[in-house]
């Protein structure tokens, strides 16, 4: 069963911004240089380095020149060369103020750019780190694939960066290579969605590893691109300008090159949250992490090709919001741990994933700091909005196990593990703790057109 949920969707793409011939390379001269990344809901996270300081950045096909938020009064990040501008994101809202920043020095693993510019969002409601559960202080794309072909393997969360003159095509039955349109510093790939009849309409679609969510399309009725009957409204994610909405939906299939996906989890965005594109051109959707991390990938933008290879999670379902509920951090709580038994044995300490700061008491207690887990969201109608949950209830435990040792997407699974199962929500509303069940349900089946 699939494990990875996607149910709180961020999307990065749509900026396209001037460069200033900034240029990375492999320092030590290497053929390739390796970099672990933690693959969160479906986004891969990398560290980079900023001008010394040590940065985590989403990895995202989708957009131009990297762009720095979320910094903190705890932050110290020096730039250089800074002036304002306005950008015009993803999203329903109006544009937002920034800073552009030339000749910054860039360091991914051993790949180097001392002369990469950088745009600075200074909007202090832009934060991805609660929804995802870990610090994200900014997006980087094309600069970094257009120097080097990027190996991708989701399968072992690690991507390699090759100098293109040093890499060598392996051909296989496994794998397919495909063309690559690049088109304003963006990645374009052509596919073709399944309908009802089997018969196929061509899409040529966004290529955009900093979206979480699976595929998304553009209505387009003359084009054949209508929206299914069974399907719903839903906030689909957050991009730079505001929230996105749109009706989410499942197609009879998806197919990219050879390798067709059934069942495929689509959605179609409302057009009032691509206001900043000014021309689709034959654009008809775009491709994200849901979809991307069924395969291991090799993006070869110097050449204009993308290769392809079926991994693990190839044929895993694809998995909705069957609860209806959206979570994020909401700072931290202490919680209170009795550690010695009624002859005053003290417990033996075990290992947690937060608890890192704690307070004893008496030998016998201890108070540990843990994040705050609250709901951000409840879509209407679901079982969790039926149950009587609501905005703002702080997550203790579900199904009896409390949630402070688990990160938000293991908190996710929990609250949307199979159709069916039955749940139950331990939560604190109003200082007063709370029990709520429901039943997850086919979300088609429980939702009219």
């Amino acid at each position: 069963m699939n494990r990875v949920l996607t149910y709180i969707t961020l999307v990065f793409f749509c900026f396209s911004i001037s460069g200033f011939g900034q240029r990375f390379h492999i320092s030590n001269k290497k053929k390739y240089e390796k970099i672990k990344f933690e693959l969160v809901n479906n986004l891969m996270v990398v560290p980079v380095e900023l001008n010394g300081t040590k940065l985590s950045f989403i990895l995202d096909t989708g957009v131009s020149s990297p762009i720095l938020f979320n910094l903190t009064n705890q932050d110290s990040i020096q730039i250089n060369n800074v002036s304002e501008i306005t950008l015009q994101g993803l999203g329903e809202g109006d544009p937002i103020q920034a800073l552009k920043s030339t000749k910054n020095t860039f360091k991914i693993g051993n790949a180097k750019n001392f002369n990469q510019a950088l745009y600075v969002v200074i909007d202090r409601d832009l934060n991805f780190s609660t929804s995802l559960g870990i610090p994200i202080h900014g997006i980087i794309g094309y600069d970094l694939f257009k120097d080097f072909v990027v190996e991708v393997n989701y399968s072992s969360s690690s991507l390699k960066l090759y100098n293109p003159n040093d890499y060598q095509y392996k051909t296989s039955k496994r794998k397919q290579t495909l063309p690559l349109s690049l088109i304003d510093k963006k990645a374009f790939v052509d596919g073709a969605v399944t309908k009802e009849d089997d018969s196929e309409i061509p899409v040529k679609l966004l290529v955009d590893t900093g979206s979480s969510d699976a595929l998304w399309l553009f209505h387009d009725p003359d084009k054949g691109l209508d929206i299914p009957e069974k399907n719903y409204e839903d906030f689909l994610g957050q991009g730079l300008s505001g929230n996105i909405f749109g009706k989410r939906t499942k197609l009879k299939g998806i197919r990219i090159g050879m390798f067709q996906l059934n069942e495929a989890k689509a959605a179609f965005p409302y057009k009032e949250s691509f206001s900043a594109i000014k021309d689709f051109g034959d654009r008809n959707g775009s491709v994200g992490g849901e979809v991307l991390k069924r395969f291991n990938i090799v993006f070869d933008y110097p050449r204009n090709k993308i290769t392809l290879s079926k991994n693990g999670y190839f044929n895993r379902p694809f998995q909705y919001n069957l609860a209806g509920i959206e979570l994020q951090h909401n700072g931290v709580r202490y919680i209170a741990e009795r550690i010695a038994d009624s002859r005053g044995v003290v417990k033996a300490e075990h290992n947690d994933s937060f608890g890192n700061v704690q307070i004893l008491m008496d030998n016998s207690t201890r108070l540990s700091l843990v994040p705050e887990i609250v709901v951000s969201g409840i879509r209407a109608g679901s079982p969790a909005e039926e149950a009587g949950l609501k905005e703002g209830d702080v997550i203790l435990a579900i199904n009896g196990k409390e949630i402070h040792d688990y990160k938000i997407q293991e908190i996710l699974q929990m609250l949307n593990e199979r159709e069916g199962k039955r749940v139950r929500v331990q939560i604190e509303r109003y200082n007063k703790d709370l029990l709520f069940t429901f039943v997850l349900k086919d979300i088609f089946e429980t939702k009219k057109p």
